[in-house]
């Protein structure tokens, strides 16, 4: 496995890529997979805003591309407004929608995905799992 530092590296470098220009709020995240491998995903907005795609989505998506759901590990995420460019603005948590797709990639995984949320610059950081983020997370058996 990474490191935490260099997972947040790569969740800062995929909010970098973001394309936010309605609410100038980019987001990062990066997957880890149990053998180390990463996919990432930053969010992409739309003028029709229902059919934006959210940073956990996108890397979820491309996690299972690359490694698949059962072997996801870790998640960071990075994030904040397009201003903030240093530390000290308070860490970000995925919305609903990302909750509930983070739950049913770790039942996948048959695991407690554990989650770092960072503020853009990586340094105010809440390190958390998803039983915590979405206790009774509505799965299917």
């Amino acid at each position: 496995m990474k490191n935490e530092d260099a997972l947040i590296a790569m969740a800062r470098e995929a909010r970098a890529r973001a394309h936010a220009p309605y609410s100038n709020f980019l987001v990062g995240c990066a997957v880890e997979s149990t053998d180390g491998r990463i996919a990432v995903g930053a969010n992409m907005e739309n003028a029709c805003y229902r059919l934006g795609v959210c940073a956990e989505q996108s890397a979820l998506t491309a996690a299972q591309q690359a490694f698949g759901l059962e072997n996801v590990a870790r998640i960071a995420i990075v994030g904040g407004h397009r201003s903030d460019t240093e530390g000290g603005n308070g860490a970000i948590t995925p919305c609903g929608g990302c909750r509930q797709a983070i739950a049913e990639a770790a039942q996948l995984a048959k695991s407690n995905t554990r989650i770092i949320c960072c503020d853009a610059a990586g340094e105010d950081r809440l390190h958390t799992d998803i039983s915590t983020l979405l206790p009774n997370a509505f799965i299917l058996e």
